[in-house]
Order: C-alpha cells, then structure tokens, then sequence
C-alpha cells in the first residue's frame, strides 16, 4: 500500500475511446463512463475498495448505521483485498514462485505490507489509531483515481469533487508524513494493548517486522524519514541544558535502544 502517488498519475492521461470522424473530441458522460469501467476493472475495484475502506472507518468514528466494531474488521478487510489485488498488479500469477527470492521481492512490496498489517490486526481490540493509516492511504489513492473518473463524465463536472480532491492531493505529503507517524506511535500502543490484553502476545512481535519492513521500503522513505526526525528532536531535548540528567540519560538510551532495532543499512538501500 504505499501504494505510491505516482501510479494515481497514469490515469489522467489514458487514452479514451478514438473518436469518431468530425467530432471535437473523446465522448464524455454515462456512455464513456461505462467503457472506462470495462476497460479498466482492476483499477476501478480498487478505488470502489479504496472508498470502502473510508465508508467503514466513518463508520466506526459515527456509529449511526452500523455497529462500530463490525465496521473496524470491514476496514481492515477492504485494506487487505486492496492490497491483495494490489499485489496482483504487482506480481503477476505467472511470476509467483515459491523460492527465497520470490519472498524477497514479494516483501519489498509496500502491498504485501499493508496485506500484512491487516492480518496482524484482525484479532485485537478496535482502535481508531490503527484504522488511521488504511483511512488516509485510501483517501490519498482514491482521490487521484477519482479525477480520472469525473473526467470521463466532463471537465466541469462536479467542481466541488474536483475542488476537495485538490485540497487532498495539494497535502499529499503532510498525510504520508502522518501515516508515516501513525505507523511508529502504533508500536507503544500495540504493547500496551498486549501487556493489558487487549491484543495477543505475539502481536508487538508481528509489528515489529511490519515496522521493519515500512523502514526498509524502497518506494516509500516516510517511514524512515519519520523515524530520523524523531531522533533528532528526542536528541535535541535530551541535550537541553535545563534538562534533568535522569531524563536525559532516559531519552538517549531510548533513542539508542531504537537505532540498534532498525533494519541493517544494505536493506534500507
């Protein structure tokens, strides 16, 4: 799932259906809106799992027509076929073998991550932190896929969509920084949960290699990026000078202890 932005890019410049002799143009509306579905389905099953995955996390946030819980596990079951099919895209059936450098790629994939996390978090308590990564990934990703359909309807169609959709895209980085965050924060919590029981045992250990992976992406560097500017204000703190000494030895041994966690540098190249 990241699931870059880059992909959402391909669809404003497909091409439409040739137009016939003496027209101005590709037809537009209902009609050319039908043809791009058929000649598209993939693509668009993944934006209508995308705009599902919004819908129950609303959902579980304003419980008013549907049962919270039940509509957290929907979430995380849309994330997982999103990202299953994603993968689909990404690896195709012809290319699956299993050998160690199939599960080598097949981790490298930011999909196969997010399939991932959907699975470890199909048995703990519901928590809106957790839906928050799956929710913004979603948004990001359907709002680009979206302007490829209003453009099959018209140019000026619904200018409010389109308005909406370039507030998301315009702040398309600030929401992977946030996933990015959402990711690390969701470590401490998932202990929590497990030493409280909330979530099972194994569950911060699962995490961890989720964690790992997401440092370790190639196509998307939030993460990691995430985690650098963290320990650079958590050094900084620590080396105030009104700083108490206990405090400070705390916060860079818990930088430290974080740094030796992280993944060897050759995979994060």
């Amino acid at each position: 799932m990241i699931h870059d932005r880059v992909e959402c890019r391909k669809y404003h410049t497909m091409a439409e259906p040739n137009p016939q002799a003496g027209d101005t143009g590709p037809p537009k509306g209902i009609p050319a809106l039908k043809a791009h579905v058929i000649a598209n389905k993939l693509d668009v099953a993944l934006w209508g799992l995308r705009i599902l995955t919004m819908l129950c996390t609303v959902g579980y946030v304003i419980p008013i027509f549907t049962n919270p819980t039940s509509a957290f596990y929907k979430a995380l079951l849309a994330n997982a076929a999103t990202s299953a099919l994603r993968l689909h895209q990404r690896i195709p059936p012809r290319e699956i073998a299993f050998s160690r450098e199939f599960l080598n790629r097949f981790f490298l994939e930011d999909s196969a991550h997010y399939l991932f996390y959907s699975l470890i978090f199909m048995n703990v308590a519901p928590n809106l932190l957790i839906l928050a990564p799956v929710f913004l990934f979603a948004m990001l990703h359907a709002a680009s896929y979206s302007l490829a359909i209003l453009d099959t309807l018209g140019q000026n169609s619904m200018w409010v969509a389109r308005l909406m959709i370039s507030l998301v895209e315009f702040q398309s980085r600030n929401i992977l920084r946030a996933v990015a965050l959402a990711e690390i924060v969701l470590f401490p919590l998932i202990v929590f949960m497990a030493l409280f029981g909330y979530s099972g045992l194994l569950t911060p250990f699962m995490y961890y290699y989720f964690l790992m992976w997401r440092y370790a992406s190639r196509r998307n560097p939030y993460t990691r990026n995430t985690f650098r500017e963290l320990r650079e204000l958590t050094v900084r703190t620590a080396e105030r000078p009104s700083m108490p000494a206990p405090i400070r030895s705390a916060l860079l041994s818990g930088v430290q202890l974080v740094c030796n966690m992280a993944p060897p540098v050759e995979v994060q190249q």
